[in-house]
């Protein structure tokens, strides 16, 4: 294929911000477009496409054979429709939720559609929750909050440590198929039996835009989980702003291989109901970027070919080696691809050069590499980057239907939001609802972001961080937590999977680090423990140069890294250190890990610890 550096054409929409300086510092973005109509619920859209390409597919899965079990759009209506009846049959209504414990799957998607379309609320929650945890506090409290009226497992014998832990008196059971051991569980094939009658049509009449269609579960990052009421209204006007912002997804199906989990916004609201938009097809990987999980990601992308690449950064780290390893492989993948979508965390500056190059040398062109910035309470995206930018880390500008607000706070400027895909609240939570929101009624994001060029407004926002994460130095100086971050790993690669930056009231910025197990192997050789890994002498030396380099091309106090602790356990679910997602909670980890916090600025370090050279000095690596 012949090289056009230029980047591939497809049809996005040209930036129109308005922008509002007020005296007190704040400033108002909002956007010029008004937002398109859009449907009362999100099932109408499925009722179109079963008329209009009822042959095509909706959803495919693997099978246990291995093969695609597809779904087709005139099949989903019909199946969808007999779940409606038999939840409106079993008593199920909008005053309890029905939840769902497992991975994405076909048979999810039935009851969350079957449930939703009749105004049942649906709440997935994390099966980390489940299948990880040690002491299911969690889930035990999710159950008592948020009474459940039917809990959905896949399988009933994986779950069956974290059921008999959740208070379950009048909750029914339901599985894929029935189980010795839980004669009271309903199947999937008793729901599909049933046949709708006019109750079906008549509650499908109800619902509107302000019916309660999900409940959302936050990750929890400050305590348990809060339930985020997501309206048929915010899900409708975010597709609608999405697909004026990005029209070429109007113009021929989308197709996408998604691992993203439907607990959160990112996979259920931005892929899976923009597919469902649109008349597109989403294979579910059943993969992920984890260990013994990758595989199966790979095996997925090499059957299909997406018009669509959306990942998190941690899955982008993990398939891009894969890529570049194998020019069929890339060839494939990026053959048919209109463009590579990243959110969830900031993706760093070495594998946004990567994704490019593969895309210039496969694609022949360069694709959009574009981002977004939002949360589960803007149902997701609030600012979306929707031009051909190269601006690595921008999150674009407000989509039609939503103003942002940036208030000063600490040096930086904080997010807020407002529009019809903000969540009215909380469920169940009046006192977090109003926290929530300023006296303008803006919802306070907590992220900070600047501008990618002050002077040129329609270059669009980058992320600043977490305005809670970033923090001062005993010299008063503030470090800017989140870019910090992204660089120091971007700075380290292959060897930081990630990692939590530390130093408040403390005289100098360190690092503790979750090590990329197979980049830290490359560089050491051989098969070693975690243990061993960690204080390796040829890892430290390789390390210690990297970030000796970074420091001398970073010489101020906040961004100078002086110290370094490699880990060797992961991030705790039941801790709140990492979510589905791989994102990591910075606050968490340095409140579970005090300890290592207080060991890293030893006065004599330990194996683990590096201390940075502050110029091209070798590293010290400190003996046990």
């Amino acid at each position: 294929m012949p090289l056009d550096p230029s980047v591939a054409p497809i049809r996005l929409a040209e930036p129109t911000p308005t922008i509002e300086r007020r005296a007190n510092g704040e400033i108002v973005i909002g956007n010029a477009a008004p937002l398109a109509a859009y449907p009362a619920q999100l099932s109408d859209h499925l009722r179109r496409w079963a008329e209009e390409a009822p042959d095509r597919t909706f959803l495919a899965e693997r099978d246990q054979a291995g093969d695609w079990r597809r779904l087709r759009y005139a099949e989903a209506v019909m199946l969808v429709d007999r779940v409606s009846q038999a939840l409106l049959e079993r008593g199920h209504s909008a005053e309890r939720p029905v939840a769902a414990l497992s991975d994405n799957s076909i048979n999810m998607a039935l009851l969350k559609f079957g449930a939703m379309q009749v105004g049942i609320p649906f709440m997935p929650i994390s099966p980390a929750y489940s299948l990880m945890s040690e002491n299911f506090a969690k889930l035990k409290y999710i159950a008592e909050a948020f009474q459940p009226s039917l809990i959905y497992v896949s399988a009933l014998k994986p779950f069956a440590r974290a059921l008999a832990a959740m208070p379950r008196d009048g909750v029914t059971l339901l599985a894929d198929a029935a189980d010795a051991d839980f004669p009271d569980a309903l199947t999937f094939a008793d729901l599909l039996g049933s046949t709708p009658d006019d109750r079906v049509a008549q509650h499908y009449r109800t619902v509107g835009p302000d019916s309660i269609a999900k409940i959302l579960l936050t990750s929890g990052s400050t305590g348990m989980p809060k339930g985020v009421i997501n309206t048929q209204r915010m899900m409708g006007a975010n597709g609608a702003g999405i697909d004026q912002a990005w029209p070429f997804l109007t113009e021929r199906p989308p197709v996408i291989v998604d691992w993203l989990p439907w607990n959160h916004t990112f996979g259920t609201n931005f892929n899976l109901n923009q597919i469902l938009r649109n008349g597109g097809t989403m294979y579910i990987d059943a993969g992920k970027p984890a260990p013994g999980k990758l595989d199966i990601t790979l095996a997925n992308l090499r059957a299909v070919k997406p018009t669509l690449l959306f990942n998190v950064p941690r899955g982008f780290d993990m398939v891009i080696p894969a890529l570049e390893a194998d020019d069929d492989f890339a060839r494939h993948v990026f053959g048919d691809l209109d463009v590579i979508f990243y959110a969830g965390a900031a993706l760093p500056p070495h594998l946004w050069t990567r994704l490019d190059a593969l895309a210039v040398k496969h694609r022949g062109a360069r694709l959009p590499i574009l981002s977004s910035l939002g949360s589960t309470e803007t149902a997701p995206v609030a600012s979306f980057c929707h031009w051909h930018a190269q601006d690595i880390g921008g999150v674009g500008l407000p989509v039609p239907g939503t103003s942002i607000k940036l208030v000063p706070d600490g040096g930086k400027l904080e997010m807020r939001v407002k529009g019809e895909n903000v969540t009215p609240g909380y469920y169940g939570r009046p006192d977090l609802t109003q926290d929530a929101f300023d006296d303008e009624g803006y919802f306070k994001l907590g992220d900070a972001v600047t501008f990618v060029d002050p002077a040129r407004l329609t270059r669009g926002l980058r992320f600043d961080g977490r305005v809670s994460e970033n923090f001062k130095l005993s010299s008063g100086t503030w470090v800017a937590v989140g870019d910090l971050r992204v660089s120091a790993i971007s700075a380290a690669a292959p060897m930081i999977q990630d990692a939590v930056v530390t130093g408040h009231n403390r005289s100098e910025v360190g690092l503790l680090v979750f090590p990329n197990v197979a980049g830290c192997q490359s560089v050491c050789g051989g098969t070693l423990s975690p243990q061993e890994l960690v204080a390796h002498p040829a890892l430290h030396a390789k390390l210690g140069e990297a970030l000796s380099a970074f420091n001398r091309a970073n010489a101020g106090s906040s961004r100078r890294i002086a110290r370094v602790l490699l880990m060797t356990e992961p991030p705790s679910i039941d801790g709140n250190e990492i979510t589905d997602k791989g994102y990591i909670n910075q606050r968490a980890v340095l409140e579970r890990r005090a300890v290592l916090v207080e060991r890293l600025y030893d006065t004599t370090p330990s194996s683990d610890v590096l201390v940075v050279a502050a110029e091209a000095a070798p590293p010290v690596a400190a003996s046990a």
